[in-house]
């Protein structure tokens, strides 16, 4: 079977952003996601999933321990296990991309407080 966002059964997470599991195993998650103009993701981290953001539509600005990144359409973004991170649409477009887990973070996400020298908002 052909897989798309429109054959799957999506969900809403966060204030207006969406995710469509496009592949779930017992290893590997590759879902679609898509954040609203000015959305942000709580910091978090996984305490064995690695992920991998790949940007297919916007500009996200990718916020981890070790700095901030601006990560535009075509390009992606590595996230090691543990690491504390959070993705945010500081745009006035929609933001759209893949999120690749390995293992799945489903039942792996901790949530904390802001990362070094960033915000919360």
């Amino acid at each position: 079977m052909v897989i798309r966002k429109e054959n799957v059964e999506g969900y809403r997470w966060g204030a207006g952003c969406e995710a469509w599991p496009l592949l779930e195993t017992a290893t590997l998650s590759i879902k679609q996601e898509q954040m609203p103009a000015g959305s942000s993701e709580q910091w978090h981290y996984h305490g064995k999933a690695q992920q991998f953001f790949y940007i297919l539509k916007g500009v996200a600005r990718m916020e981890t321990e070790q700095g901030s990144w601006a990560i535009k359409a075509g390009e992606g973004i590595h996230v090691a296990a543990g690491c504390r991170h959070r993705i945010v649409n500081e745009t006035s477009e929609d933001l759209h991309f893949l999120v690749i887990s390995e293992p799945p973070a489903t039942m792996d996400r901790t949530e904390t407080q802001a990362g070094p020298g960033t915000s919360t908002g």
